[in-house]
């Protein structure tokens, strides 16, 4: 079991130095380029795990996989949200979420999200 979540947590950091974002001009974004403050918190919630799975407790480390796929999760809403209010000079709504859609996410967010997934769902095998 160790070694299947020590695998989750290396996805997980890995990932966030992969592209997360695409804008369009100024290339691919990662966690860092993202946001600092998020980035950071994905680290500290790693390190979580990594305490957690280091010392035998499967509760701890779930516990963290739990928040890093809500850190997620609410990544990707600001990400939505901060690129309609990005563009939210436009006149016309439809204009504001057509701008709004050149933002893309990127297949970083697989290896994020199936890492803390990995973390998460590992078994315990020392019943």
């Amino acid at each position: 079991m160790k070694n299947i979540q020590l695998l989750g947590l290396l996805l997980v950091v890995a990932g966030s130095f992969l592209p997360l974002v695409h804008v369009p001009i100024v290339g691919n974004w990662n966690y860092w380029k993202l946001d600092h403050y998020l980035a950071a918190a994905c680290w500290i919630f790693s390190a979580g795990a990594l305490f957690g799975i280091v010392n035998n407790s499967v509760k701890m480390a779930r516990i963290f996989a739990i928040l890093l796929i809500l850190l997620f999760g609410f990544t990707l809403f600001a990400v939505k949200m901060q690129s309609l209010e990005y563009f939210s000079f436009m006149p016309f709504k439809s204009w504001q979420e057509k701008l709004a859609g050149i933002v893309k996410l990127r297949w970083g967010w697989i290896v994020e999200f199936l890492g803390a997934f990995i973390i998460l769902l590992a078994k315990n095998n020392n019943k």
